[in-house]
């Protein structure tokens, strides 16, 4: 029976503002927000969500035999956290690739037959539920007709009230084939709700009943409506808001199913109905309030993420470390990401978007810097092993100095090269650094014996020295230059001496010569092939005999233009009139020049022995 306070404006009204409602079965339900890298469960959901890549398959293999009890919300976050799982998968095959030695580039993924059977599922859960909607529309549109030919019959009774008594047995079987039909769309279902509680009400104003029986209805469409009534309120106390609503939804049906109270009492008992379920709207409402303002807080936090992850300054990383403190610390930023909730829906995909793109820059950048740096690396090596080569050439080279610079200059060089691979960093230093302790430790050996040996020529030389200096006016100038030049001999053949010492050695060597020359009248000549002898001695202690070599080739080059000269001289000389006067004087002047170029000729012809037999004896 109907009551005809239910005339009043009905619950959809009151919640029509209800945050992203829906209309599934005549309830209002909250839609489910978008996924982005979020929880497992969105706020309300009564399903828990499987934890494996195989319970999640089970579960929507369930779905797809059952359909019409499919929950549109579990599925998108069936569908999220697959692929989250998915996600991790990849993110662990890469993360072990690298560990392994592998390149950035080089990754690639394994194909999932556990996706493409997600995806096969998905297809066909998909095809099922828009068929089920389809047949739902389809079946919305067919109780439309149906109930509107109720009314229509409705109207037809209410317009002859003397047949109110015996039209009620129909009255009663039209009532009750409008509560069997459940679903009309919900564009409809206000105003057809009205017009049939219109009729509805009229039949009964105008009906015949007696007393008694009309009570009796009343009586107990009242203990119906006041159950409902106790249930709503109990609602206000209910933990969970969300169910809490739904609930109300299921009552307010029965409420709208059950038939009129008496007249006097159908104000009261619709007022106390609406009383609880305006209680049960308010939290309803205030919960999605709280959510929505969380959700706010939400986004702030995840943008904030975004602009830290975004505001990444690549100029700065330049290291191994660099990047791997950064790395640590996108890592632990996506980790925070997860322990934040849901953003509003507008914005929700959005921030995700936003956040996995800066990642994958980070990431793509990171990439390209390992890929350089390896590069790199490669390049050092070759050089590294270029200056090994090198190094491995010379390490058996008796030349000290020579070698000793060369080897200094490679080590040099080998600073300036920058880091090679980990696992070659050892072995290539190992075999550079043999190769020049290999040359450095002969060189010890032999400088070693050669430091003896120049201790005891600085010893002979010091005892020339006195020998020079003994030799005074006293002496006869025969005895005292056959003297001089057994002393220029022996000092010409004893060898070399610390090199610190030899300056200051060859400073009174000299100074003790040229002062008996100057005494003795010894000619320049003889001097000045003297000097060239100290200067020769001097060069091979220097370890100079490439000095030495291209001395002689001056001295060859001189030699042949001096004897080409003197040549041209005697040619002119053939040629002059010698019985004049002037040409008897040009004669003189190149015959005197001649003799001084054959002297000069002379004086070369010297050296050059003096070279040949200084380069015999280092050879020897």
């Amino acid at each position: 029976m109907m009551d005809s306070q239910d005339t009043n404006q009905p619950l959809e009204e009151d919640l029509a503002e209800e945050r992203n409602a829906t209309e599934v079965s005549g309830a209002i339900v909250p839609e489910a927000s978008p996924a982005g890298m979020e929880t497992d469960d969105a706020p309300g959901a009564a399903f828990t969500i499987p934890k494996t890549k195989e319970e999640i398959l089970e579960r929507l293999k369930d779905i797809t035999n059952d359909i019409e009890h499919a929950e549109r919300q579990e599925i998108e976050l069936l569908k999220q956290h697959f692929y989250r799982l998915h996600k991790s998968e990849t993110e662990k095959a890469y993360k072990s690739f690298l560990e392994n030695g592998g390149a950035p580039e080089d990754f690639k993924l394994e194909p999932d037959e556990k996706e493409n059977e997600f995806k096969a599922l998905a297809a066909v859960i998909k095809e099922k539920r828009n068929a089920m909607l389809e047949a739902i529309e389809k079946q919305k549109e067919e109780n439309l007709a149906i109930k509107l030919g109720i009314i229509d019959k409705l109207k037809e009774l209410t317009a002859h009230p003397e047949d109110a008594n015996k039209n009620y047995n129909e009255f009663k079987k039209l009532q009750q084939q409008w509560n069997e039909i459940k679903l009309i769309p919900a564009s409809q279902s206000k105003e057809l709700w009205k017009n049939y509680q219109h009729y509805a009400e009229q039949f009964y104003d105008i009906i015949k009943l007696n007393n008694e029986f009309r009570e009796y209805d009343f009586k107990k469409n009242l203990e119906i409506k006041t159950h409902l009534c106790e249930a709503a309120e109990k609602l206000s106390e209910e933990a969970d808001v969300v169910s809490a609503f739904h609930q109300l939804q299921k009552l307010h049906q029965e409420f709208r199913e059950t038939g009129p109270v008496a007249k006097e009492l159908r104000e009261e008992i619709w007022s106390r109905f609406k009383t609880a379920s305006s209680n049960v709207n308010r939290r309803h409402q205030q919960h999605f309030e709280e959510l929505k303002k969380q959700e706010q807080q939400n986004l702030d936090a995840k943008t904030a993420i975004c602009e830290i992850v975004e505001a990444t300054d690549y100029n700065e990383l330049t290291s191994y470390a660099t990047w791997e403190n950064k790395t640590k610390e996108i890592i632990a930023l996506q980790a925070k990401w997860k322990t934040i909730g849901f953003a509003p829906q507008k914005a929700n995909t959005k921030i995700f978007e936003r956040f996995r793109s800066a990642c994958d820059e980070f990431f793509r950048k990171k990439g390209e810097f390992f890929k350089a740096k390896k590069e790199e690396l490669a390049g050092n090596l070759a050089k590294k092993k270029a200056l090994c080569e090198k190094a491995e050439s010379l390490k058996d080279s008796t030349d000290w100095k020579a070698t000793t610079e060369t080897l200094v200059q490679l080590q040099k060089e080998w600073k300036t090269i920058g880091p090679v691979a980990k696992k070659h960093s050892d072995a290539i230093w190992k075999r550079f650094i043999e190769a020049c302790d290999h040359f450095f430790e002969q060189k010890n050996k032999a400088t070693s014996t050669q430091h003896s040996e120049e201790q005891e020529n600085l010893a002979k030389k010091k005892a020339l020295i006195e020998k020079l200096a003994s030799i005074n006016e006293s002496t006869e100038a025969e005895d005292a230059k056959e003297q001089i030049q057994e002393i220029i001999q022996e000092w010409n053949n004893t060898g070399h001496v610390p090199f610190k010492e030899k300056d200051k050695i060859y400073k009174q060597y000299r100074e003790l010569m040229d002062a008996h020359f100057e005494r003795l009248h010894i000619s320049i000549s003889d001097r000045r092939l003297n000097s060239f002898k100290s200067n020769i001695s001097n060069a091979t202690q220097n370890g100079k005999n490439d000095s030495l070599y291209r001395e002689r080739e001056k001295l060859l080059r001189t030699y042949e233009n001096l004897r080409s000269e003197v040549q041209t001289y005697e040619n002119n000389i053939g040629f002059l009139n010698a019985s004049s006067k002037k040409g008897n004087s040009l004669v003189n002047e190149l015959l005197r020049k001649v003799e001084k170029l054959k002297d000069e000729l002379s004086l070369i012809q010297k050296k050059i022995d003096v070279v040949d037999e200084t380069l015999r004896k280092e050879e020897e």
